[in-house]
């Protein structure tokens, strides 16, 4: 499809998003259907019986298994499987293997004893006393299928789980103690999966056109790994980037068009030595140890881009060289002609800063 994206126009981008990237309909309600199966058998099924108290607390979904951000052909998605009674970030990491191997046991009953509306496959690991656990939910005839990363996770937000404003005020306390953890433990970044409620709902009021333009961005990040033979930034990096850029067009009086926010998403990954980039939406520089732990993040080395529900976590990552290799491509698509106008010039990109203009320091 790569042919695709790069024989059209500027003005003709939208009409590709919606011909080619949307993901059929009727599998994204049997999708649907099928993982409330899922999660309703787990969190019934999951160490009942056991000694010890702890339990399936609830389940959410993360990632691009929806309407919203789903793509045709093949995404990637992420099950979170809270469990109560634990006590820290610490005993999370300690029981991991534990709770895997609880949950693998029970999806491989689950898919012998239940039909499916689509193909459900338990992803078995090659290596030995695996820590990782995956699921394929797919329809051969519609070509659609969803990879989904089974995580569990200490329910640290159960108390804040029906909390929807974006306040820090609400979070500092929980910020405080993963901070703590996190640093006392040297595993900044490894607990961002407890704040899976935080992530979908940083995504879950935005517009329509901002969830397209994520699409864009990440078939374009498909079409790209399609083609290298090392390793890529995080997707996710990609699509908080995307965010970034959104925000920033939105606050313009100017006509926002795809093509001008997507050729300056390129422009930012191809500057990416610059990067730092962070969002104040649940955590902020107003609690003392929240706020010196941040300005200690601020000052480390670019590329920067913060998880907005996990200030310990670099979402951008440390490989440098999966940065210039997605940089080199960036540079290569910026001269494509889906930014061409109808005259043949390219579509202009916003003035953005890669880095976020706040006063952080004082």
């Amino acid at each position: 499809m790569e042919n695709g994206l790069c024989s059209i126009q500027a003005r003709e981008l939208d009409e590709f998003i919606c011909d080619y990237l949307f993901p059929d309909t009727t599998f994204l309600t049997e999708l649907r259907a099928d993982i409330d199966s899922i999660s309703a058998f787990l969190k019934e099924r999951c160490f009942q019986g056991a000694a010890h108290p702890v339990r399936v607390s609830r389940v959410v979904m993360g990632g691009s298994y929806d309407e919203h951000t789903a793509l045709k052909g093949k995404s990637e998605a992420k099950m979170v499987l809270f469990f109560n009674n634990l006590t820290s970030f610490e005993e999370q990491l300690k029981r991991r293997g534990e709770f895997v191997e609880e949950i693998q046991k029970h999806l491989c009953q689950l898919q012998q004893e239940k039909p499916f509306k689509v193909k459900f496959e338990v992803q078995s690991s090659e290596e030995p006393n695996s820590r990782s656990l995956s699921f394929k939910l797919s329809s051969p005839e519609l070509q659609q299928e969803v990879e989904f990363d089974v995580q569990p996770a200490y329910d640290v937000l159960y108390e804040l789980r029906n909390n929807t404003y974006a306040e820090p005020q609400f979070y500092n306390k929980v910020y405080a103690q993963l901070i703590h953890e996190c640093t006392t433990l040297e595993k900044e970044g490894d607990f961002s999966i407890c704040f899976t409620d935080l992530h979908q709902n940083f995504m879950r009021y935005r517009a329509p056109k901002l969830w397209n333009l994520i699409r864009l961005v990440k078939h374009w990040y498909q079409l790209c790994k399609e083609k290298a033979e090392e390793p890529l930034p995080p997707q996710y990096a990609l699509e908080l980037l995307t965010v970034y850029v959104w925000e920033h067009s939105n606050k313009n009086q100017e006509k926002v068009t795809t093509a001008k926010n997507f050729r300056t998403f390129l422009e930012l990954v191809a500057y990416y030595k610059n990067l730092r980039i962070y969002w104040t939406w649940y955590y902020d520089f107003r609690h003392q140890e929240v706020c010196a732990y941040l300005c200690r993040q601020l000052k480390k080395a670019r590329p920067l881009i913060l998880d907005p529900a996990d200030p310990t976590r670099n979402v951008a990552g440390s490989d440098l060289q999966a940065w210039d290799l997605l940089a080199k491509e960036a540079q290569t698509w910026m001269q494509s002609s889906c930014f061409r106008n109808c005259d043949m010039s390219f579509v202009p990109t916003w003035d953005l800063s890669p880095e976020r203009q706040e006063c952080a320091f004082q």
